[in-house]
């Protein structure tokens, strides 16, 4: 949100970040949501730009991780979650983590009774443009929510080209892990961390884990570090700067995730000249084509065989090229724009 606005205004667009429910919307022209996967957040400020009559473009950043509940969960939710529909399981979760965490804020108490479901389609429904990361992920929005003539601007996920360059300020802080394997993902079950410490077990290079530790998850977490190896670096979570110099000594970038669109520690390490290692559970196809190596996310065997290809390939400068052509807060903002004068030209 935070970048979106920042390229917007490079590009002459007046734009202020709000997160209060009902704001007054005179002098704007529309309102930007995000995430239609947290519809408790944003259903307020979408009925409010409703009730002001003011167009609602919509981020999506939709994604059901189903598969993963369903398949790795573990323990009684996993048993649940074969039970319910991808909306109930989703429902469950969101309802659980509020009340346990004692916030019940209005979106919660509106989602309580017209269920997670119904509350995404209503925001679906009055969005007049839709802007998601991907021609795929608007497929799963459309079909989800059963929609007809809608339209969409296909928004990609971005990198900042003034941050992750080639230039090198490196200074040598990073030499130990020269040709490393680097994860900058969170530390917790979507991400497959456990499958992925285990894929490197007695491998020759060694695993760069980047990242925080999920507070819900503690004892997956605790699993993944006592599996992790010899050759396994636990670094916790390190400012943008450290990232790229990471991404910069690094071989090999592995995000092998229950669901990615497209994962942006991917795009960046992909900037910065490595090897992209992912599953092809979500968008992931859509932004890296035959440039990535593939796996599974819940099959040890296929993370290992896919690091071990990109560990061993060249990097291909193809890889860097496109990213930087297609994946930057520049494009992004273009789209964006183009996405806002569509809303607006509905009259």
């Amino acid at each position: 949100m935070e970048k979106t606005k920042e390229f917007l205004e490079k590009e002459g667009i007046k734009v202020d970040i709000s997160l209060e429910p009902t704001p007054d919307l005179e002098g704007y022209d529309l309102v930007h949501l995000f995430n239609l996967m947290d519809p408790h957040d944003i259903y307020a400020q979408m009925d409010n730009a409703r009730r002001q009559g003011k167009k609602v473009v919509l981020s999506t950043i939709y994604g059901l991780y189903t598969e993963f509940e369903r398949k790795a969960r573990g323990g009684f939710f996993q048993k649940l979650a074969n039970l319910l529909s991808p909306f109930q399981i989703s429902y469950f979760k969101i309802a659980i983590k509020h009340i346990a965490g004692r916030n019940l804020h209005s979106g919660i108490v509106t989602m309580l009774y017209k269920g997670f479901y119904g509350m995404a389609r209503e925001i679906a429904e009055y969005t007049s443009v839709f802007l998601p990361n991907s021609h795929s992920e608007m497929d799963r929005v459309a079909k989800d929510f059963k929609l007809k003539n809608f339209k969409y601007i296909s928004v990609p996920n971005a990198v900042d080209k003034s941050v992750f360059t080639l230039s090198s300020n490196d200074d040598g802080s990073y030499a130990e892990f020269k040709g490393c394997i680097l994860c900058a993902a969170r530390i917790e079950g979507r991400k497959s961390t456990l499958n992925l410490v285990r894929a490197v077990k007695d491998a020759p290079y060694k695993l760069v884990i980047v990242g925080r530790e999920s507070p819900n998850q503690k004892s997956y977490v605790e699993q993944v570090r006592r599996e992790a190896g010899y050759n396994v670096y636990f670094l916790g979570a390190v400012p943008h700067e450290e990232l790229r110099k990471l991404y910069s000594v690094a071989k090999v970038h592995a995000l092998v995730s229950w669901m990615e669109t497209p994962g942006l520690s991917s795009l960046e390490a992909g900037a910065m000249g490595c090897n992209i290692v992912v599953t092809k559970k979500g968008d992931t196809y859509d932004y890296f084509g035959d440039y990535a190596y593939y796996c599974e996310p819940d099959d040890v065997a296929s993370i290992r065989k896919a690091i071990d290809e990109a560990y061993k390939a060249d990097v291909d400068p193809k890889l860097r090229e496109m990213i930087l052509e297609n994946y930057t807060w520049e494009k992004t903002a273009t789209e964006t724009i183009k996405a806002y004068n569509l809303a607006l030209a509905e009259g």
